[in-house]
This record gives structure tokens, sequence and C-alpha cells, in this order.
């Protein structure tokens, strides 16, 4: 009789992920770890100071534990990421690569060249604190 492992029967019968222009990535976490490895290496670049490297530094390896740590296991990733499907934690992890790229571009950890009209950062009758 032929068996299937859990994983390997999950990709034999998965050819469909539901989601319209979404397909199916038949070998999902080396990519995963790559993107999130790649992530990582951009935000080098960054400050150490900067607010958004230290929260997705933080956030990124997290998941890349998860991802290694999940022993091939695609099932296990998905519950723990909390993504949804692995096809769409694939595509978050490229835009956040993508954000990365253009974070540098804009240089976002820097003073704003003009001084913000009074007001401007007051947020639902909060009172300002300048």
């Amino acid at each position: 009789m032929f068996r299937l492992t859990r994983p390997l029967l999950n990709q034999v019968l998965k050819t469909t992920t539901g989601i319209a222009g979404l397909h199916v990535h038949h070998d999902p976490l080396p990519e995963l770890t790559r993107l999130y490895q790649s992530t990582l290496s951009e935000l080098s670049a960054i400050p150490e100071t900067s607010v958004y490297r230290q929260g997705v530094e933080a956030l990124t390896e997290r998941k890349l534990k998860i991802v290694q740590g999940a022993n091939g296991n695609i099932a296990e990733v998905e519950k723990q990421l909390d993504e949804g499907q692995i096809e769409v934690s694939l595509n978050i992890a490229q835009d956040e690569l993508s954000l990365v790229s253009k974070m540098i571009e804009w240089k976002a950890w820097q003073p704003l060249e003009e001084k913000p009209e009074a007001g401007q950062w007051q947020y639902f009758g909060t009172p300002s604190s300048s």
C-alpha cells in the first residue's frame, strides 16, 4: 500500500489557494526563509535607532524562527504565523522586503525638512506634547 506523509499529502492535494491571482507555491518554506533573511539583510542599511527598523527586525526574526522551527510542517507554520495560507505569508514577506527598499530610498529615519504646522500631529482631541 502506498502511503504519503502528511506534508507530502497536503502538497499533492493542494491545487489552488482559492484566492484569485494567488497560485500554489510548491516549495514555500525555503522561499519564505530566503525572503525573511533578505529583509533582515536589507534592514542593516537603516540606522539601529530607527523605530521602523526595530519593529520590522523583531517581527521578521520572530517569523523566521517559526519557519525554521517547524521542520517542514507547512500547516504548523500557517497556524503560528496566523496570516492565512502560506502563499499569503509569501506575499506579505515580499511586500515587506519591497517596503524596506523604499524606506532606504526615502531615508524615512531622517528629521523632517520642514517644521510641521501647529496641531498637525494632534489626533482626536489629544493635547499636543509640543
